[in-house]
């Protein structure tokens, strides 16, 4: 008798990493990924150097230090904290811990591609909300809600549209769900982000015991390799958090690297500072273009093309690979129509905005 896995996991299409290389082409421009322009914190590949000679200890089981660090840079209580190998195990614990068969897990419809298959991974249902303008809004995720609901996930800002949320609207998204439901807000790109009128998520969290926020060091941090992110929970999520999570989930290069990049405060701002310069610069090339440019508060630009004729998402993406430049297709979110494009170095950024006046002069 042949063995047979839950039925939810194999509606599941395993996840698909941005491209990294391109046959025939020696230079690229890889910007389909969304990670920092700048790459790590030297201070960050030091530490994890230094590891080198360690590898046959196993790492701290708590992440004490990270979370400890972690912990004085936001103001938070380090027991509150919970590291995991990205903030993606984290975002699967969650959906282990508070969904399973029968359950409803509520995202936008442009969400981040992971969040349905956290949710069929644990045999629960996952369910989009409409969105307005590639922004998923509090009444139509409010009009989803059903007594099967018990997660929601709403990154902030999203990926891959670039959109984001204001606190006061996710104030009143928290106020319109009822106690049992889970609020999950994957603040990934909240480093980046420089409008007064946004919050990555802390106060709501601690002003109840049903909102969890999570973070990572893949972005303006650069760590993607190590996989290195964390959650601010509730007290009572933090205690089941930890009983499900892997005893030695987090590598002790990850945690040397994670402490650094944490207090290299000055490196974060630099990054910070390059991506505020070149998000616009290189959306107000594109626009000026005709190119359809969805206003990202991201490291990232979401680019709409025609539907039809020579000048598709698809041409362009053939065009721009065979120039060594890797952006990444947004079908799987539901915008075949779309690129995204992370923002890079300088000579990169004039690179695709080059790229792109070049294959809008084709036929």
């Amino acid at each position: 008798m042949a063995l047979i896995p839950r039925p939810s996991i194999m509606e599941m299409a395993p996840y698909v990493p941005g491209a990294s290389k391109v046959d025939g082409v020696d230079r690229i421009i890889k910007l389909s990924s969304n990670e920092g322009a700048l790459g790590p914190s030297p201070k960050a590949t030091a530490a994890y150097e230094e590891l080198g000679s360690k590898l046959h200890r196993y790492p701290d089981g708590g992440s004490v230090e990270l979370r400890a660090a972690i912990g004085a840079r936001h103001g938070l209580d380090p027991d509150r904290i919970v590291c995991g190998a990205g903030s993606d195990e984290v975002l699967a614990l969650l959906a282990r811990a508070y969904a399973g068969p029968g359950d409803e897990v509520l995202f936008g419809e442009h969400a981040f591609v992971m969040y349905p298959l956290f949710a069929l991974s644990v045999g629960a249902t996952p369910v989009k909300a409409p969105e307005t303008k590639f922004t998923v809004t509090v009444d139509a995720l409010l009009d989803k809600v059903t007594d099967r609901t018990r997660i929601v996930y709403v990154a902030n800002p999203n990926n891959p549209t670039g959109t984001m949320v204001t606190s006061d609207e996710m104030t009143r998204l928290r106020a319109g769900l009822r106690d049992d439901i889970l609020l999950v807000i994957d603040a990934a790109y909240a480093e980046y982000v420089t409008r007064n009128d946004y919050s990555p998520g802390i106060e709501l969290v601690d002003a109840g015991d049903d909102v969890v926020m999570t973070r990572t060091f893949s972005k303006i941090y650069a760590m993607g390799g190590v996989r290195l992110g964390w959650a601010y929970c509730p007290e009572a999520i933090a205690d089941v958090l930890n009983r499900i999570r892997p005893p030695f989930n987090v590598t002790s290069g990850a945690q040397a690297a994670g402490i650094a990049a944490v207090n290299d405060v000055e490196f974060l701002t630099r990054s910070r500072d390059h991506n505020t310069a070149w998000l616009p610069w290189l959306s107000d090339r594109l626009s000026e273009m005709g190119l359809d440019v969805v206003p990202s508060a991201g490291n990232f630009v979401l680019v709409r093309f025609a539907e039809d004729g020579p000048h598709t998402a698809d041409a362009a993406m053939a065009f721009l690979q065979a120039r060594g430049i890797i952006p990444r297709g947004t079908g799987s979110a539901g915008i075949p129509e779309g690129i995204r494009i992370t923002i890079g170095l300088e000579d990169e950024m004039r690179a695709v905005a080059n790229a792109m006046s070049d294959f809008l002069k084709t036929a």
